[in-house]
C-alpha cells in the first residue's frame, strides 16, 4: 500500500473547522482570480471583496491577516514577500506579502464547485457519439502499432490521451445517469400523469443509445481482442518516454517502471470494461442490462399510468352498447353465450395443490402428474395428530433420481445427435421431431442471432453455427407446426 495514501490531508481542514465560512470565503475568492489568470493577490484586494457582503461587516484587516496565516500553515495559499516596490529597510522588515492558491486548494474549490452545480440529483448523460470516438482513437493506436510505431512520440501521448478521456467519460457519465434512473426523485415523478409527456423522448433516449451501443461496442470488443499485446506495452512505454522528457524537476516523476506498470494496469481496466475478465460479466453487459432494464421500468410505469387513467374513464358507452346487442339476441342461450364472452364465467373456483417443481423448463404443465388435495374440517380445535418419526435415508433414491436425470439427458442429446447430418442440422430437412427438440433448436438460434458471427457454444458443450438461407420452412413437430425463416445449424465441434 502506498503511504500517501494513510496521510491526513491538511488542505481540506477549512472546510469544515471553525470559522470556515471565513475560510471557505477567501479562498474561493483565491480560486475565482486563479481561474481569470490572476495568481497573485495582495491582502487589500482580498478585504475589500470581503467587506462588500454583509457577513463580513464587523472583519478587520487584523482578522484578515490572521486568516491568511493559517491558510497558509495549512498549505491552502503559498505566501511570497513583496520586494519589488519596498524604497525604505523599514518597510523590506514589514514583509508585506502577496498570496496564491496552492494546487489542492484549487482543486479541492474546483470539486466543490461541481458538487454545487450537481443538486440533489444525479447528473451524466448515454452519450452514444462517445463510443463512436472512443473506436475512432483505438482505430489510431492500432494504426500506428501496424505501421511499426512511425508517428511521432508527441502524437501518440496525444492518441493515449484522447483514449482514457474518452473512456473515462463513458464511465462516468454513464454510471451518473444509470443512478439517476434509479433514483427516489424519478421515480417519484414517475407516478404523476405529467411523466406521459416525457415517456417517448426518455425511451427514445435510452433506445438510441442501446441501438449505438451494440452497433459499436462489437467493434471495440474485436479491435481490442485483435490488438497484440506485445505492440501495447511499446505503445506504452513510448508514452511513458514521452512524458518522462518534458522538463521536470527529477524527483518529481516515479522510476519509469512504475509509470509503465500503471498505465498498463489502466489499459487492462479498459479491456476489461469491455471484454470482462475470467469468464466473468464484462462491465459493458451490465450498463446494456441497467439500460434495458430501464427501458422496461419506463414501459411497465407508462401502463400503470394508462390503467389508472382508463379506470377512471366513464363506461357508459360501452355498456349501451353492450345493453343493444343483448337487446337483438332472439334466445336466452345466446345471450349466456354472449355474456360467457364479455363477462367471462360467474363464481368460478380456484383450487390449488402443493406439487414438486421441476426443474427442467421444458416440461410443460400437462406434463406433471395431478395432485391430491387432502380437505381438513373447519372447526375451531382441529389439530394434526403428529408422531415421532426417525430421519429417513433418502441416498438411494436420491441416486436413482440423478441416474434418471442423466440418462434423460443422454436420450435427449442422444436425439439431438441423429439430426446432424454432415456436420450440420438442416431444419428443412427434418422430419417430426419432438417438442423438447423444438424447442432446443429455437434456442440455439436466438442466442446465436445475438452474437457476432452467429456462432455460440451450447448447454452441452457443442459450438454451433446459424447460418440464414433464402425463403421459409415448416418445421413440424408433435404439439403443431411453425413457419420460420430457412435457417441451418453448422456443428463446428462436439457434435460427433
Amino acid at each position: 500500500m502506498d503511504a500517501t495514501w494513510l496521510k491526513p490531508i491538511v488542505e481540506t481542514k477549512y472546510l469544515s473547522t471553525e470559522n470556515a465560512h471565513r475560510y471557505r470565503a477567501i479562498l474561493r475568492y483565491f480560486y475565482i482570480q486563479h481561474e481569470r489568470m490572476r495568481q497573485f493577490l495582495f491582502p487589500e484586494e482580498v478585504y475589500a471583496f470581503l467587506k462588500q457582503h454583509e457577513e463580513f461587516a464587523d472583519y478587520t484587516e487584523d482578522d484578515l491577516q490572521q486568516d491568511l496565516d493559517q491558510l497558509v500553515k495549512w498549505n491552502n495559499l503559498i505566501a511570497r514577500q513583496e520586494t519589488s516596490h519596498v524604497r525604505t529597510i523599514e518597510e523590506f522588515k514589514k514583509k508585506r506579502f502577496r498570496y496564491q492558491c496552492s494546487p489542492y486548494t484549487v482543486e479541492i474549490e474546483r470539486m466543490i464547485r461541481t458538487l454545487e452545480q450537481l443538486g440533489d440529483s444525479f447528473g451524466g448523460s448515454l452519450e452514444k457519439t462517445r463510443f463512436d470516438r472512443l473506436y475512432a482513437s483505438l482505430s489510431r493506436m492500432e494504426a500506428i502499432i501496424a505501421s511499426d510505431f512511425q508517428e511521432q512520440a508527441d502524437e501518440m501521448h496525444q492518441v493515449w490521451e484522447e483514449t482514457f478521456d474518452y473512456f473515462k467519460k463513458i464511465i462516468q457519465n454513464s454510471a451518473d445517469y444509470i443512478a439517476y434512473l434509479h433514483s427516489e426523485n424519478l421515480e417519484e415523478r414517475m407516478t404523476s400523469e405529467s411523466f406521459l409527456v416525457y415517456k417517448e423522448q426518455f425511451t427514445a433516449y435510452l433506445r438510441d443509445f442501446i441501438v449505438a451501443l451494440q452497433k459499436t461496442s462489437m467493434q471495440i470488443e474485436q479491435l481490442l481482442e485483435d490488438l497484440p499485446e506485445e505492440g501495447v506495452r511499446q505503445f506504452i512505454e513510448r508514452v511513458v518516454d514521452y512524458e518522462r522528457s518534458i522538463p521536470r524537476f527529477a524527483d518529481a516523476l516515479p522510476p519509469r517502471a512504475v509509470q509503465i506498470e500503471e498505465k498498463w494496469e489502466t489499459w487492462r481496466s479498459l479491456c476489461e470494461w469491455f471484454l470482462g475478465r475470467n469468464g466473468r460479466e464484462s462491465e459493458l453487459s451490465f450498463l446494456q442490462y441497467q439500460t434495458n432494464e430501464a427501458i422496461r421500468r419506463l414501459t411497465r410505469v407508462v401502463q400503470r399510468l394508462g390503467e389508472r387513467h382508463h379506470h377512471f374513464r366513464s363506461r357508459k358507452g360501452d355498456y349501451l352498447h353492450l345493453a343493444r346487442w343483448f337487446s337483438r339476441l332472439e334466445s336466452i342461450e345466446e345471450a349466456h353465450c354472449l355474456s360467457a364472452v364479455v363477462f367471462g364465467c360467474f363464481h368460478t373456483k380456484h383450487l390449488v395443490a402443493d406439487t414438486e417443481a421441476t426443474d427442467n423448463i421444458y416440461r410443460d404443465v400437462w406434463d406433471e402428474p395431478p395432485a391430491e388435495w387432502v380437505t381438513k374440517p373447519r372447526v375451531r380445535h382441529y389439530g394434526e395428530k403428529k408422531k415421532p418419526q426417525a430421519i429417513e435415508d433418502k441416498e438411494r433414491e436420491k441416486e436413482e433420481a440423478r441416474l434418471r436425470y442423466l440418462e434423460e439427458k443422454a436420450r435427449e442429446e442422444a436425439a439431438l445427435r441423429q439430426l446432424v447430418t454432415d456436420g450440420k442440422i438442416v431444419l428443412a430437412d427434418l422430419p417430426e421431431v419432438t417438442p423438447y427438440v423444438r424447442k432446443t433448436l429455437l434456442g440455439w438460434i436466438a442466442k446465436a442471432m445475438g452474437r457476432e458471427g452467429q456462432a455460440m457454444k451450447t448447454e452441452n458443450g457443442w459450438v454451433v453455427k446459424v447460418v440464414n438461407k433464402e425463403g421459409t420452412i415448416c418445421l413440424r413437430a408433435e404439439d403443431g407446426e411453425l413457419v420460420m425463416p430457412n435457417y441451418e445449424i453448422h456443428v463446428l465441434s462436439g457434435g460427433e
